[in-house]
């Protein structure tokens, strides 16, 4: 497949990318929202530089690195993916604390409905602006939804230079590591 030209990036905007989700995953992965590499393509952290697929990896999530076509392959092992807020954007800097406090409103009712043992949320400041809790820290949070734990994650962003891949593996280790 060839890569989104230019102007497929720009009828991205505002698109969507369809949840990879089943009940009772043993992760449900929860990205802040779809960029436009993604929504252009169909699928998730598709963006070349997007760490998440070489997170779940390096971390023992899978057995081999995926691309963001074997999505699906997620079901088969437990985990899927969400986000936060649908819509497709440049940066997660162009959407308002009122779009953070609606997903979380539609994330919850999607946790109750899917019942994961785990939400884990990429983004610390999504999940701090999304769910209110301004002190929250990476890893388990105190609070879940219903039965499933919540645990925030670094976003795996490629623009997110705060942590290196090695850094990354360790967080979404250690979170493999709690659930199993």
């Amino acid at each position: 497949m060839m890569p989104p030209t230019k102007d497929d990036l720009l009828r991205a905007k505002g698109k969507t990318v369809p949840d990879v989700i089943s009940p009772e995953l043993r992760v449900l992965f929860c990205g802040i929202n779809p960029g436009l590499y993604s929504a252009a393509v169909g699928h998730h952290f598709a963006r070349p530089g997007n760490r998440f697929w070489p997170a779940l990896f390096s971390s023992g999530f899978t057995h081999r690195l995926l691309s963001p076509f074997e999505e699906h392959d997620l079901l088969d092992l437990g985990y899927g993916i969400t986000n936060l807020v649908n819509r497709a954007t440049a940066s997660a800097a162009e959407l308002s604390a009122d779009e953070f406090t609606k997903g979380s409103k539609n994330l919850r009712a999607k946790v109750r409905r899917y019942r994961p043992k785990c939400l884990a949320v990429l983004g610390i400041l999504a999940y701090r602006t999304a769910f209110d809790c301004r002190d929250a820290e990476l890893g388990l949070q105190q609070e879940g939804i219903e039965d499933s734990v919540v645990w925030v994650l670094p976003n795996p962003s490629g623009l997110n230079a705060h942590y290196r891949p090695d850094d990354l593996a360790r967080l979404f280790r250690e979170l493999r590591i709690a659930i199993e």
